[in-house]
């Protein structure tokens, strides 16, 4: 029996249906933390004594900071889901871009923007 070169139709919808899940959540996520960001919540620090105010800036500055990296990385993690469809759509989803075998069901279950194979991402992350 020859192996599998890509994911059925069928395959291909219920990683399709995962994925929009994932990419609902989020979207959803980010939202909130772009909310942080702009503080759109009204949590000042106007009415506090100046001592306070400057550790509540040094904390808040700390803290923004803190929120826009994890903003960004959500940002990241949404394009990778987004790319993950484009991907179902072409028909190419779940193939390894370093070996050209089909990724592990349960690998893009668990990670299913995942473009690499466990052994290839292994051997990436040991030469980062």
């Amino acid at each position: 029996m020859a192996e599998k070169t890509r994911y059925s139709d069928e395959e291909l919808l219920e990683f399709k249906e995962l994925i929009l899940k994932k990419l609902d959540l989020a979207q959803t996520d980010y939202n909130q933390l772009i909310k942080t960001l702009m503080n759109r919540d009204g949590n000042s620090v106007e009415d506090t004594s100046p001592t306070y105010k400057v550790m509540e800036d040094g904390l808040t500055t700390q803290s923004k900071e803190e929120v826009s990296a994890l903003a960004a990385r959500q940002l990241k993690y949404i394009k990778n889901l987004q790319a993950a469809l484009a991907r179902i759509e072409n028909k190419t989803y779940g193939i390894c871009r370093a070996t050209g075998k089909l990724i592990p069901k349960e690998r893009l279950r668990a990670v299913p923007h995942a473009t690499l194979s466990i052994e290839p991402k292994l051997q990436k992350n040991r030469n980062v």
